[in-house]
This record gives C-alpha cells, structure tokens and sequence, in this order.
C-alpha cells in the first residue's frame, strides 16, 4: 500500500504544536486587549466624556463606538489605537533635525 502525503500521523504531531503555540499566542493577544480597552485614559473625565457622547446619538461618533465595541465611551487606552505612535514619531523626526544628539 503506498503512503498517501498528508496522512502520515507520526510526522504531523511536531505541526500540533505549532498550532497550539500560535493559538496560545492569539488567545493571549485577545485577552490583552480586552484587559486594555477598560483601562481609562489618565486625565479624562468620565463624566463630561459621557455627556459629549449623548450629545452626539446618532452620528458618525456613536457608530464609531459601537465598532470598537464601547472602547471610545469608556475612554480606554485602546480608544487611541495608532495614532499616539504615529505622533510621537513625528516629533521625534522633527527633533532629531533640531537638537543632534537626538539623531545618534
């Protein structure tokens, strides 16, 4: 009986755990964040966040909540997303061309 590929069970235990390595890893990424989209922004008042956001049913602002899955209302860390490391990069360049010892 000839050995049909991909059958052969003895050779496809070490890509098992491959498998559960990379699921651990995702597993692990979606708890990270979603223990980080509660955690607060520091300095943001909840309060007058929560009334900005009633003041704003029905616009682009509320759907923008809604897909982040309530991240925005709780002003969580993960509200931002990129755009803090898209800045702080930004100013670093610009940094760089004005004080030099930024550039080594």
């Amino acid at each position: 009986m000839a050995k049909q590929p991909g059958l052969d069970f003895q050779s496809a235990k070490g890509g098992l755990g491959e498998l559960k390595r990379r699921l651990l890893f995702v597993v692990g990424a979606l708890i990270v964040f979603r223990i980080g989209s509660f955690i607060p922004i520091p300095g943001i008042d909840a309060a007058v966040l929560a009334k900005l956001l009633e003041q704003q049913r029905g616009t682009i602002i509320e759907m923008f909540n809604m897909f982040s899955g309530g991240a925005l209302s709780r002003a969580s860390i993960f509200a931002l997303g990129i755009m803090p490391y898209i800045s702080a990069s930004i100013i670093v360049q610009l940094l760089t061309v004005v004080y030099q010892p930024l550039a080594n």
